[in-house]
């Protein structure tokens, strides 16, 4: 499809830059025939003022001279242009075609993107939807089964609609943080990152908050939750439950930095750039059970950041700890009232 749409943008590029070739051309050529004509006119009526008279030739044989040299004058010229404009042909439609590309790229990545979001969407949708009817399908033909057993299945499917709930938000947040509207203003990072680590409940010697100044970046607080919220989410999916999560802030002159770090069985150095892509899993094999994820949530934490002009780091240590980093800019008004 864009294969086409390329040709036909080139297409339309080349027609419109041979449309003003020509159309130059034959300006250039008129004018220029016009010019050389007048000039051998001058030239002419010069020879027969002069006092030569001798020299000057009869008013015919220099009228049909004139018209020999402008004829050829004007072959030259219309030759030239030829070859000028056949030279623009081939270059402009090389560069017509280079330009068509290089405009539809991010369309064309953008279409792609969207095509796979859309089968991966309907894939993940489509499971838990599997499941449910099967389950509901076997207890409804199993005349034998006990009240235990359809509550059973009852709490089975109650689990499966938690997890397209999820999914839902998941999906609904993404959609909401891609408008690129997002109101910016004066966030605490440290008030932000305890509001998120109390809403989970969790005792102090799980997560920890090293901060000695108390960076106020330049962001939507909604969406600078949403993503403390994810990466602090995926540290306790990924670490051991008895094991400390570090998170550190720090700021220089005009960025502020967070930091998580979680030990744990790491990403592998293969793995590790992908894991922002949307629906992708590091580890398909904890994806099963109650913290079952769909692959989104970092994908919405780069968008997050990505939105705030910023930069979303991973490294990983099989088998040892994982960091994840976030810069973002301060609000270097706020900064300035904190130090004065």
């Amino acid at each position: 499809m864009f294969k086409s749409a390329t040709l036909r943008l080139t297409g339309w590029y080349l027609l419109v830059l041979m449309t003003l070739s020509i159309v130059f051309s034959i300006v250039i050529y008129q004018i220029t025939a016009s010019e050389v004509q007048t000039r051998l006119e001058r030239f002419q009526t010069s020879l027969q003022q002069s006092h030569n008279f001798d020299f000057a030739p009869p008013p015919i044989q220099a009228a049909l001279l004139r018209n020999s040299e402008v004829n050829e004058a004007t072959e030259r010229i219309s030759t030239e242009l030829v070859f000028v404009n056949l030279f623009i042909l081939i270059i402009g439609g090389y560069v017509s075609y280079l330009l068509a590309r290089r405009n539809l790229q991010p369309i064309e990545k953008a279409h792609e993107a969207q095509s796979r979001f859309t089968s991966d969407a309907s894939h993940e949708l489509r499971t838990p939807l599997a499941v449910m009817k099967t389950e509901l399908e076997v207890a409804l033909m199993d005349k034998k089964a006990s009240t235990a057993d359809l509550r059973e299945v009852l709490i089975s499917n109650l689990e499966e609609v938690d997890k397209l709930s999820k999914l839902a938000q998941m999906l609904l947040n993404m959609s909401q943080f891609d408008n690129n509207n997002l109101k910016l203003g004066p966030v605490n990072l440290y008030k932000a990152s305890k509001s998120v680590i109390d809403g989970f409940k969790l005792p102090d010697s799980r997560i920890t908050i090293n901060s000695t100044q108390k960076p106020i970046i330049r962001g939507n607080e909604t969406a600078v939750a949403e993503l403390i919220k994810i990466l602090v989410d995926n540290a306790l999916q990924y670490s051991p439950k008895d094991s400390l999560i570090v998170i550190n802030l720090l700021k220089d002159d005009t960025t502020a930095t967070f930091e998580i770090i979680n030990t744990g069985p790491g990403i592998s150095g293969d793995k590790l750039p992908h894991i922002f892509d949307r629906f992708y899993r590091a580890d398909s094999s904890r994806t099963s059970g109650p913290q079952k994820g769909y692959g989104l949530g970092l994908a919405l934490a780069k968008q997050i950041v990505e939105l705030h002009k910023g930069e979303l780091i991973a490294t990983s240590t099989p088998d040892h700890e994982t960091i994840f980093t976030f810069i973002l800019v301060l609000n270097t008004k706020s900064q300035a009232k904190t130090k004065n």
